[in-house]
């Protein structure tokens, strides 16, 4: 990895452990595509994931009240049959084809997001198991688990700190038995101090910062990142 394109993976590291922190999801959308199109889909998601266990992990002590435990295990049980089948039928994909795929998904999770996409059968059950296995499947592939998540909290009329927790709560399980199955890759310092400034900077600006103009910025950000691994294919 060459100093510039570090630098811009550790500026992703940093904003998507802010969007984390402030919002209960955005790690893996911001940082993901940086991550992946510097150190390839393999090694790239398998960062990924390790940061955003850590993500998540800090937020949870402030948020872990407001989770709903019934919604975390619904979102898990599809996440964790699906997690290490995938991860063995796509182990000898080709780079090339992975990173376009986790463009493309990052594209098309952005795109129902600014959307706004709602769709009441999500709030239930076949909702539940759907967006645990898309988030699985996007998760192993990018390292972008969260989209379908989101989706589902939309629809589900939490509040925002009940959402942050039970957000928490499952990206934390769900990234480490990712990790399980994809491979740990260890964070080096500059990564991990990026990683706690972004953090420590999303949960004391967060209620001072328009949650528009941070969610627009996440959407903008992930939106980029989508494109460039898709180019980067090439």
């Amino acid at each position: 990895m060459t100093a510039h394109a570090h630098d811009l993976a550790l500026v992703g590291i940093l904003l998507g452990a802010f969007a984390q922190s402030a919002t209960g999801m955005g790690f893996s959308l911001v940082a993901a595509p940086l991550l992946i199109l510097h150190l390839g889909p393999h090694q790239g998601v398998a960062l990924t994931v390790t940061l955003a266990t850590l993500s998540s992990a800090i937020p949870l002590v402030r948020d872990a009240r407001h989770a709903d435990p019934r919604a975390i295990a619904h979102l898990l049980v599809p996440t964790l049959l699906c997690t290490p089948l995938l991860a063995f039928l796509l182990r000898d994909a080709n780079p090339s084809w992975l990173a376009i795929a986790a463009g493309a998904g990052v594209i098309a999770a952005v795109a129902a997001l600014a959307r706004g996409a709602r769709w009441t059968w999500l709030a239930g059950p076949r909702g539940a198991a759907a967006a645990g296995t898309a988030s699985a499947l996007l998760n192993v592939v990018g390292g972008v688990g969260g989209p379908p998540i989101g989706l589902y909290a939309a629809n589900t009329g939490w509040s925002p700190a009940t959402t942050r927790g039970t957000l928490y709560g499952f990206f934390i399980v769900q990234n480490i038995i990712t990790a399980l199955s994809v491979g740990v890759l260890t964070p080096g310092p500059s990564e991990l101090a990026a990683l706690a400034l972004g953090t420590a900077a999303g949960m004391l600006l967060a209620t001072r910062l328009p949650a528009q103009s941070l969610r627009t910025a996440v959407l903008a950000l992930s939106l980029l990142g989508g494109v460039g691994l898709i180019a980067g294919a090439f």
